[in-house]
């Protein structure tokens, strides 16, 4: 049996983000004897310390965030815990990477990085940040088996910049299809006053790359309604985004949402989704937001057009949105039709085990 390290995560059971949630699907498909996974957590970030979730065991990292600036050295610390007993190593963004050249000369066997969405392009890093995380990145490339990318743009990118093959494995999303009740729904709806068929709803962190001020306006200037779910008090951003349109009797801004029955309810009966991430890679919104069969107007970059195989709505503008909230696009079934095909937790699970216990 192969004995796996997972590092880089916040842990499991997951709270909330990306990573956590391939995680807890992945080892939650897991039922092969092949692998036997160990989960790396902050300690600082649960509580409750328990030793096993869904077949994997379960290490704490007591002295450091996950996230942050703290997610570096607790990165580090996590690599400095799995140097001997673990067949294979895997990596969920670059944060510590930096010292892989080390990690190497202690660590010969078989290490997975996945390089997540390119962090140094994003506008809300100084300088040095942007260089520390394109340096991480680099020695990622550099000293990994195996490189993950979950969007072809991103696995183009790695050969464009490094001439290194990137492997191809996106994020599940079936997660999101729950069992709720019609009427259960209808009583979410109602808490929110909003009616079904009759909003269009986006779920994001409230960041610029999301493009959250260029969805605002554009439902601001439309007149449609819309429900916005997202962490609306975190930043300066933000909260200047929520004073200025908070106001707006069409235009509903949520904090961020973490009952399952709630999301399923505002985008089962939503008239479309709204993305606008320009950044990322594979976004885990949009691939949840595909299995419900709803049309998607999506932000106008490759990485969106790569995971909808250029069969969404596209905008690159306020007035663009609003031309096509006007059009009343009804053709979502075609993203559920690729959700199906290429986002299950359960094909996910499968690609990862094959690069797991694929030669070197």
């Amino acid at each position: 049996m192969k004995q796996v390290a997972i590092i880089g995560i916040q842990g499991v059971p997951a709270k909330y983000g990306g990573f956590e949630t391939l995680v807890e699907n992945i080892i939650g498909n897991n039922c092969y004897s092949e692998v036997r996974y160990t989960v790396f957590c902050s300690g600082k970030d649960y509580a409750t310390r328990i030793k096993s979730y869904k077949g994997a065991q379960l290490k704490y990292i007591p002295l450091f965030h996950a996230n942050g600036m703290q997610s570096t050295p607790y990165d580090i610390l996590s690599m400095l815990k799995c140097l001997r007993g673990y067949d294979a190593v895997v990596i969920l963004g670059v944060s510590g990477c930096i010292f892989l050249p080390v990690f190497r000369l202690l660590y010969r066997k078989k290490l997975i990085v996945n390089i997540d969405g390119l962090e140094h392009r994003r506008a809300k890093w100084d300088k040095f940040a942007k260089w520390f995380l394109r340096t991480s990145e680099a020695m990622a490339v550099r000293y990994a088996d195996v490189i993950i990318a979950d969007n072809k743009g991103i696995q183009d990118y790695v050969w464009s910049t490094y001439q290194k093959k990137a492997e191809l494995v996106a994020y599940g999303g079936d997660h999101a299809q729950k069992n709720v009740i019609e009427e259960k729904q209808n009583e979410i709806l109602k808490r929110y006053g909003i009616t079904s068929g009759n909003y269009a709803v986006s779920v994001c962190r409230i960041e610029p790359e999301n493009n959250c001020h260029m969805v605002l306006k554009a439902f601001a200037t439309s007149g449609e309604n819309l429900v916005f779910v997202g962490n609306w008090e975190r930043s300066e951003y933000s909260r200047r985004l929520k004073e200025e349109y908070g106001d707006w009797q069409n235009i509903q801004m949520v904090n961020s949402v973490y009952d399952l029955d709630v999301l399923y309810a505002l985008r089962n009966q939503c008239r479309c989704y709204i993305h606008g991430h320009s950044a990322g890679g594979t976004n885990p919104s949009l691939v949840e937001a595909m299995f419900f069969g709803k049309p998607i107007l999506a932000y106008d970059v490759i990485y969106n057009r790569e995971t909808t195989e250029n069969k969404a709505h596209y905008f690159k503008t306020s007035e663009e949105l609003v031309e096509l909230m006007h059009s009343k696009p009804k053709d979502g079934c075609k993203m559920q039709e690729i959700a199906q095909k290429r986002y299950t937790w359960s094909f996910i699970a499968w690609r990862y085990r094959t690069l797991i216990l694929s030669h070197r």
